[in-house]
């Protein structure tokens, strides 16, 4: 296990493999309640099958990771430790890979001047309205009742394929495991924090090459003309759908989704 120690009680937990000479470093920013475990099986294999590298690491608030309890967990945090990570490490040849809201974290740490090859965002784009803020607030009422388990049961027929839901179904609806979050607890104050988040960021200014993907069975952030609303602004920018799959597309095709990322790193060279 390996930290990035801030202070004595803020630690970021993160797991890097280097990549050979010429190789990318995939750089994976979870969704909110997502871990290192989402990008560090049949994806990383595959990416270091090709000589590439990566590094996952969990938020201040998610598991193996240390936060200070008096602080708030909001977004310039968890944006600031990414920029951190990436200095710290001296990261090489940096693809940044955001899914949801890590897509946005991705985002704005580019806006904070970070260095990089390339941009994934996967079911990133939304745009900021009442709608949206609803969803967000909701999400975080829901959890405080009772806990992820009750957010991702509720979540999961509007966000997911139907062979995903087949393959969670046998670990969900179950009412024990209904346990609201503690006030203080790591992925409340994350999630509470996240309310914070900008989605009203300028995202014509990025100026690296985007690769954007979208899954159909996600009801949830896909508004396709807000996507391509959005999408159209940003200057370099390839588009893969995903008809099959929902918002958690690479826990639910992880092969074909580590395929599209490795030759995304080839055509940037």
């Amino acid at each position: 296990m390996a930290f990035l120690k801030i202070d004595e009680e803020n630690m970021i937990y993160y797991e890097y493999t280097e990549p050979k000479e010429k190789g990318c470093t995939f750089v994976f920013v979870n969704a909110l309640t997502g871990n290192t475990s989402t990008w560090n099986g049949d994806i990383g294999k595959k990416i270091v099958a090709k000589e590439h590298g990566y590094l996952t690491y969990n938020f201040r608030g998610q598991e193996n990771s240390r936060f200070d309890e008096n602080i708030n967990l909001n977004t310039d945090i968890t944006v600031n430790d990414l920029c951190l990570l990436l200095e710290k490490l001296k990261l090489k040849n940096v693809i940044l890979v955001g899914l949801s809201i890590g897509g946005l974290y991705a985002a704005l740490a580019l806006e904070k001047g970070v260095k990089i090859l390339g941009l994934v965002l996967i079911n990133t784009l939304r745009k900021n309205n009442l709608r949206l803020s609803w969803i967000n607030e909701m999400m975080v009422n829901v959890a405080s009742y009772g806990g992820t388990s009750l957010l991702m049961d509720f979540n999961m027929p509007v966000i997911a394929s139907p062979h995903f839901l087949e393959k969670m179904k046998p670990k969900a609806l179950n009412p024990e495991n209904y346990k609201g979050l503690d006030k203080n607890s790591g992925i409340f104050k994350l999630m509470k924090g996240s309310l914070t988040a900008n989605w009203d960021i300028d995202w014509s200014i990025i100026d690296v090459p985007v690769l954007l993907m979208t899954g159909h069975y996600d009801k949830v952030f896909r508004i396709p003309s807000d996507i391509d609303e959005i999408a159209n602004t940003i200057k370099q920018i390839e588009r893969i759908e995903f008809p099959d799959c929902g918002h958690l597309i690479p826990l639910e095709k992880p092969n074909i989704f580590a395929e599209h990322i490795i030759q995304f790193a080839k055509k940037l060279g």
